[in-house]
């Protein structure tokens, strides 16, 4: 790992050889594999796991339930969900997201929880993804929708 930062929180987190970190990070027990590029003021959280050689960009949030796969881009300031029904009070149900390989998702999407993005499908900047997407699939729009 390279960390090209003064200022991050990295607590139990493993990350694998060759992986550059940026400024202001925040990782909390997950699990980043090798080669992947991590930029300014992103934050993953507890449990994720992301792949080797991604990108992660700018501003972009991964809560716990999230998994990303190999050769994944993610957008500045994408933002996964991880609860159907959130509340400020009580408990609450982690629901598990997947990332496939080769998938890229573009600035400003919106993941919610308990979907799965398919091998090498793009998710349009801007999107909001409500359901499944299918492998090899372009889909843009709120809800995002299939073009491709």
């Amino acid at each position: 790992m390279e960390l090209l930062s003064k200022y991050h929180v990295i607590k139990d987190a493993e990350i694998g050889e060759g992986t550059i970190v940026r400024h202001y990070v925040n990782l909390y027990g997950c699990k980043i594999g090798k080669n992947c590029k991590i930029a300014s003021f992103v934050e993953i959280q507890k449990n994720v796991e992301i792949g080797n050689n991604c990108k992660i960009e700018a501003f972009a949030y991964m809560p716990t339930g999230v998994t990303i796969e190999d050769e994944v881009f993610v957008g500045p300031h994408a933002c996964f969900t991880n609860d159907k029904k959130p509340s400020a009070k009580g408990d609450w149900e982690v629901m598990p997201t997947l990332v496939k390989k080769g998938a890229s998702i573009g600035a400003n999407a919106v993941i919610l929880c308990g979907v799965t993005i398919g091998e090498n499908a793009i998710i349009g900047a801007g999107s909001v993804v409500t359901k499944d997407v299918p492998p090899n699939t372009v889909v843009v729009g709120n809800p995002a929708r299939p073009i491709k």
